[in-house]
């Protein structure tokens, strides 16, 4: 059983920050207090003790893990600091605590409210009870002994109907490391899009948190052909508002002035695809949760305004992109041919390049907005990144290769993709709560976007309409769903301090709507959990 890494060295840096951070953590988290007492008086029975332990023990880090779970919203800003925690979100959090009229990132002019002003919604407070300074040293509260949850959650998980012939469950304390809570915990079921956490923490250990994906020009100088090279940017756009994102249209800009410094105002456009091996076609085949797996797309090639969830594709998204700069071009003076397949040359000059933004950036949108198309990409830049074939078995291959190096008990999984859309994906809940707990691990701040990507309940992502009466700004987790299948996996903080981790998963259900609340029930009953 592997050794709990120490801790102690971060100390002093998570004092400092905490200490930043004090006095405004506490007046929100006073705020916060009385409706956290009130939820855990109605949903906390006492706890027994457990009777024996468990089995794997994870590395986890309560300093660190206390400042990644600490804030409320997921911004669109990144990258971390130096303490652990994004600043931005850290700021986000604490104007949160201002009661009433915050819309947590939806925009503004609401149903139910004035003119130009949010719709009110329910603080984040709980979310930042860990930074209150009032016990344990650097700031974050200590976890009590042991508690047997078996009393609490069995009736919720092992004895709900709504979860269907198949469940399993872990729970984990993040600030021990220990298995608190386990039901079939090593049993590996369909994890749908909590798949996502696992492609995750591949992509950011073989990439690193600050890598980009780039898109280029290239130009071969023997035939004067320009080339449009995909670097497996899913995110590229070529709307006119880039946000932050990759843009074709200034990729087009940019290429147009180095042609025309080379006095080339008309060119043989194509465009490569080779980044990628194999079939582009998912196993679920034509299908609105995803397009077609390419190096090259624009906007994930959708064809309405969406920029998330299900939404008509293009049945060609590389030849669509590739068109669609072809017309860019045209509007800055370069005239090019309809485009087609093509591979560029190692003789090809690169005329100009756009990047993404970086992968710790990536890996949080991918997980709030459960991104399929991202987490497809970003499987396949593990591949590229690790010698495997860039195909769908080479994906999970790379992925699989990477956990079982960080030691994580991969027994029993298959990865056959990476977004989770495929039936054939199994993992078990004690793997989904390791990767939890590595990305809480101190030693590895470059895994911190897999906490701070996790949808925050009624708050941000695919959990922003649920939880609307329970943990609310409580939990943090990735949810899974496919026909029959109902998971949730992510971090909760009780009204203690206390920092779970936890993973439920349900196959064979009949009623996804019954499946879904039974999830929600019972990490909202974590939420309200006391000693």
């Amino acid at each position: 059983m592997p050794e709990l890494r120490p801790w102690r060295t971060a100390r002093p840096r998570v004092a400092r920050a905490v200490d930043a951070v004090r006095p405004r953590v506490s007046r929100f988290v006073r705020a916060a207090g009385p409706r956290v007492a009130r939820l855990a008086r109605a949903t906390a029975p006492r706890l027994a003790r457990i009777t024996r332990p468990k089995t794997w023990q994870y590395t986890a880090g309560a300093a660190t893990a206390g400042l990644a779970l600490a804030a409320g919203v997921v911004t669109a800003a990144g990258p971390w600091d130096s303490t652990g925690q994004r600043t931005a979100e850290r700021d986000r959090a604490v104007a949160l605590g201002r009661p009433g009229g915050t819309d947590h990132g939806r925009g503004s002019g609401a149903s139910g409210t004035s003119s130009g002003s949010p719709r009110p919604a329910p603080s984040a407070g709980a979310v930042l009870a860990g930074l209150d300074g009032t016990s344990a040293p650097g700031g974050i509260k200590a976890a009590p002994g042991d508690q047997d949850l078996a009393d609490l959650l069995d009736p919720l998980l092992k004895d709900a109907p709504g979860l269907g012939g198949r469940r399993a469950a872990a729970v984990v304390d993040l600030t021990t490391g220990k298995r608190l809570y386990g039901l079939g915990s090593d049993a590996p079921l369909t994890p749908a899009s909590t798949t996502k956490i696992a492609t995750a923490v591949a992509a950011l250990t073989a990439l690193g948190p600050d890598h980009r994906l780039t898109t280029r020009t290239a130009l071969e100088a023997d035939t004067g052909e320009v080339v449009l090279v995909g670097g497996g940017d899913p995110t590229l756009t070529a709307r006119e508002d880039a946000r932050g994102l990759a843009s074709l249209r200034t990729l087009a800009g940019k290429t147009a002035a180095a042609l025309k410094k080379r006095g080339v105002r008309e060119v043989t456009l194509s465009y490569d695809t080779t980044l990628y091996a194999g079939t582009e076609m998912h196993p679920i085949g034509v299908n609105e949760n995803l397009a077609r797996v390419t190096a090259l797309m624009a906007d994930e090639g959708r064809t309405d305004d969406s920029t998330s969830g299900p939404a008509p594709r293009v049945p060609d998204p590389a030849a669509d992109a590739a068109r669609t700069f072809a017309g860019l071009l045209k509007q800055h003076g370069v005239t090019a041919s309809a485009p087609g397949p093509s591979k560029a040359t190692g003789r090809a000059d690169t005329l100009a390049t756009v990047s993404s933004p970086p992968l710790s950036a990536l890996v949080e949108r991918m997980l709030t907005n459960s991104d399929n198309d991202l987490a497809e990409a970003l499987a396949r830049h593990t591949a590229v990144a690790t010698g495997k074939p860039a195909d769908f078995d080479g994906a999970g291959a790379a992925v699989t290769a990477r956990l079982k190096q960080l030691g994580l008990p991969v027994g029993g999984a298959r990865f056959h993709d990476g977004s989770g859309l495929d039936r054939t994906d199994l993992i078990s809940p004690d793997l989904l709560t390791a990767l939890l707990a590595e990305a809480a691990d101190p030693a590895r701040p470059q895994l911190r976007p897999v906490l701070t990507g996790l949808p925050v309940a009624h708050f941000t992502g695919t959990l922003a309409g649920r939880y609307t009466d329970g943990a609310a700004g409580l939990v943090r987790a990735k949810t899974g769903t496919l026909t029959g299948v109902n998971t949730l996996a992510g971090t909760v903080t009780t009204p203690d301090g206390r920092l779970l981790g936890f993973a439920f998963l349900a196959n064979d259900t009949t009623d996804a709507w019954a499946a879904q609340s039974a999830l929600d029930g019972a990490a909202t009953t974590l939420a309200s959990e006391t000693p």
